[in-house]
């Protein structure tokens, strides 16, 4: 999947995957990592989400990815926060408070970018990208942050061959293949969620469940 599809959707503004509101997932299951005040927190391609200001509400230092500039500054804009920009490596970097967006292709990133993050937070980056692409993906976040001692990842998964992602089809079977070598996961919370989701249940989507993992370190 090229960026310029992404750069498209934002362009469209065909986002229907952004959330008008905190993911409730997040709410319940975060405060049960036990993270240290002031921890930094990883969050890969994450457009303009209200959880990233939650995040910074409970105290977290958030390391926001989004490869769309115009995703960044709308984050920003709706939030009604100056940001300040400035320049790292291939990355544009906007910076209020404890909240930096770094506007660029995730997998530009070093172990050195994302030294200080202690925790993982993945709502829609794995199931955004094709089987390829996640296998890439995981690879890289395993080979950037070892230092990751905690995290929230949110599945998909349904049949894949009734309906064209993203979002994709992720399996336990794939999520625990692609990260337990770095992380032991833990289900939290698994639910059937085709009657909210009348898209997938037009396109002959039988079986939609979401699943909310815990990571961590082994």
């Amino acid at each position: 999947m090229e960026s310029t599809f992404w750069h498209d959707r934002w362009a469209r503004n065909q986002i229907g995957f952004h959330l008008p509101e905190v993911n409730p997932y997040l709410q319940r299951h975060w405060p049960g990592l036990g993270l240290v005040g002031g921890a930094r927190v990883l969050v890969p391609l994450c457009g303009k989400s209200l959880d990233l200001m939650w995040l910074a509400q409970q105290g977290c230092q958030v390391l926001g990815v989004e490869l769309s500039e115009k995703a960044v500054e709308e984050f920003f804009q709706e939030q009604c926060l100056a940001a300040q920009v400035s320049q790292r490596g291939s990355f544009k970097v906007y910076q209020a408070g404890t909240i930096e967006l770094w506007c660029g292709d995730f997998f530009e990133l070093s172990r050195e970018d994302v030294a200080g993050c202690a925790a993982l937070y993945d709502r829609a980056a794995l199931i955004a990208l094709p089987p390829l692409v996640r296998e890439r993906y995981a690879a890289h976040l395993q080979a950037i942050a070892p230092q990751v001692q905690s995290g929230l990842l949110i599945s998909l998964d349904y049949e894949q061959a009734l309906k064209a992602g993203p979002p994709f089809a992720v399996s336990d079977e794939e999520v625990r293949r692609l990260l337990a070598g770095r992380w032991r996961l833990s289900v939290l919370e698994q639910r059937d969620i085709l009657a909210e989701s009348p898209k997938f249940a037009q396109g002959g989507v039988t079986r939609l469940e979401e699943r909310v993992y815990q990571l961590a370190q082994r």
